[in-house]
């Protein structure tokens, strides 16, 4: 699909590294489209009401009031399960709440990295176009990290966002290589556990993410889907030739 606007670009990659490809943006939206037709309201907060500051304890309560742990991507490279962990509670819940809200089923993944990762969430529909950017603080665990299939959310770079903040929409999946254990070690400053040692191995990852960016789930099912989008052809900004939307929905 041919893309006709600068918004539907999407941001352009950030210079250098992870960054590079995890940086979420807020773009300038284009002139107003014209309105969508009306759909049920799903139950949660008001979206747009949302802040840095507020959001934390309103995401909480809708986790416990509308809870869920699997969702399922649906795109024309077939279907990715994915499960939600619970110990990341306010990522979980965002993402249930936009799910839930269709917030995802108009946005598409917008930037491929081969053999690294692929990023999702940029807007796209008439309704998401205008949707309020608000930021998650970050969740790092010690027991989650950027394995293959690993579910993250990107942020802004530590000059723009001292505490590292998680974007709201964009969300990746990571691919990764397999690396010897020595070679995992030395791409981050965390100790890693034997066993995460033994998973860069044998499955491969992006350990030079863990404790930079939040993991909140991980790939059940689907993974060689997100290994076809990781090898589509991309343009000079890495966002796909051809435009790969999805449809989200919760199933658990």
């Amino acid at each position: 699909m041919k893309r006709t606007s600068f918004f539907a670009k999407g941001c352009r990659a950030m210079a250098g590294g992870a960054l590079g490809l995890l940086a979420a943006c807020n773009p300038t939206p284009p002139p107003a489209a014209a309105p969508a037709a009306a759909r049920p309201a799903a139950p949660g907060p008001d979206i747009a009401a949302l802040t840095d500051a507020t959001a934390p304890a309103a995401l909480l309560a809708y986790g416990r009031q509308y809870p869920g742990s699997e969702v399922l991507f649906t795109t024309r490279f077939g279907k990715i399960r994915v499960q939600l962990y619970d110990d990341t509670p306010i990522h979980k819940a965002n993402f249930l709440l936009l799910t839930r809200k269709g917030v995802f089923s108009e946005t598409m993944f917008n930037r491929v990295v081969k053999d690294f990762a692929v990023q999702g969430g940029q807007t796209a529909g008439p309704r998401t176009i205008r949707l309020h950017r608000y930021r998650l603080p970050p969740e790092f665990r010690a027991g989650h990290f950027h394995h293959r299939g690993a579910l993250g959310m990107a942020r802004y770079d530590d000059e723009q966002n001292p505490g590292r903040l998680s974007s709201n929409t964009d969300f990746y999946f990571v691919v990764g290589e397999k690396l010897a254990p020595n070679q995992a070690q030395a791409m981050t400053p965390r100790r890693l556990t034997p066993d995460q040692l033994r998973a860069y191995a044998a499955e491969g990852g992006a350990p030079s993410l863990d404790g930079q960016y939040t993991v909140f789930g991980e790939i059940t099912e689907g993974q060689d889907v997100v290994d076809k989008i990781s090898r589509v052809p991309v343009e000079s900004d890495k966002w796909p030739v051809q435009d790969i939307p999805m449809k989200v929905e919760v199933v658990k």
